[in-house]
């Protein structure tokens, strides 16, 4: 992964134009490419779909890895700012890699979006993929959407396809731990009956925690089997990610 950092034709946004995440843009891509393809199974020859694809800090690293005759990429988002940039910075040099805006209405991204995130479908065809990003996508979603999110990516996944999702899951641990030895940022607290928990200092839907099953049973309702799920150092344990991360797939095919 470290040469993909190195590569000094990938294309960066100006620090001030990226509206998600934090960190190096970079490096935190290149770490990702490393947990698609370790914990996920991402092969050169994928077709990826990349739900919140931002402003590409997923898909600047992946221009190094999916192959450019026998695998694609296309990333949506509701922010056209990102859309705008990858369309014009992306695509010209990698034009197997797509970039699509969607009007989806969201309090903090999109608060005039024409799309209902809770009548969401993908314009896309029945088992078109085999591998779905959904990387900090649920950690700003409500648990309603969740579940539509989920049967959209259940509908689109090709037999054998993954699900890459990544999540706050506020079990025991989490809810346990002191602020001191977990992200001081997320002082969550449980929503009324849940599963929903929001951190009383930030809007609603900046970063949201689910309680522990709440995902595994959304996955299952949808569909799709957990293969994997490991659990990030944001709360206070050793782990080599920082967010919760699901692999998830069509039931039954392995």
């Amino acid at each position: 992964m470290e040469a993909v950092r190195r590569n000094r034709f990938l294309p960066c946004p100006d620090p001030d134009s990226v509206f998600v995440g934090d960190g190096d843009f970079q490096a935190v891509g290149s770490e990702f490419l490393g947990h698609f393809i370790r914990k996920g199974g991402l092969r050169p020859d994928s077709r990826v779909l990349d739900i919140g694809s931002g402003i590409g800090r997923m898909a600047v690293p992946l221009t190094q890895y999916i192959d450019p005759a026998k695998g694609s990429y296309c990333g949506i988002d509701p922010v056209s700012g990102g859309i705008n940039w990858c369309q014009q910075k992306i695509t010209p040099v990698y034009p197997n890699f797509e970039f699509r805006y969607m009007d989806i209405a969201h309090s903090l991204y999109n608060p005039k979006g024409a799309i209902d995130g809770l009548t969401l479908r993908l314009p896309f065809e029945d088992k078109q993929f085999d591998f779905v990003i959904m990387t900090s996508v649920v950690t700003h979603l409500p648990d309603e959407e969740v579940s539509v999110y989920l049967r959209e990516v259940a509908r689109v996944l090709a037999p054998g396809g993954r699900l890459f999702m990544t999540a706050f899951v506020v079990d025991k641990t989490a809810a346990d731990n002191p602020l001191g030895k977990r992200d001081r940022r997320l002082g969550f607290q449980r929503y009324d009956e849940g599963p929903c928990w929001f951190v009383p200092e930030l809007p609603p839907l900046a970063a949201v925690g689910f309680d522990d099953g709440f995902l595994d049973r959304a996955l299952a309702r949808a569909g799709l089997q957990v293969f994997s799920k490991s659990l990030g150092h944001w709360r206070g344990v050793a782990a080599d990610h920082y967010q919760d991360v699901f692999i998830a797939g069509p039931g039954g095919d392995r």
